[in-house]
């Protein structure tokens, strides 16, 4: 697995987690008048990051082949 697509699983990871426990928190007391809009805004956010998360997850590498006949440069 490469850098970007072990950022990109963090990210992905971090988004799902800070969701749940938002949500989790949010059933707990009854502070719907705040919690809900708050918790719209949040799921749009959390839905962002992870999709750029799954992007980078999933993306191809950008890897330069060398050949074995180049020259070296001098």
């Amino acid at each position: 697995m490469e850098q970007s697509q072990r950022t990109g699983l963090f990210i992905m990871i971090g988004a799902a987690l800070e969701f749940v426990i938002f949500f989790w928190a949010m059933t707990r007391k009854s502070y719907a008048a705040v919690a809900l809009p708050v918790g719209a805004s949040l799921a749009v956010v959390s839905a962002l990051a992870f999709w750029i998360g799954w992007t980078m997850f999933t993306g191809e590498t950008d890897e330069v082949e060398e050949s074995a006949d180049a020259a070296p440069e001098a």
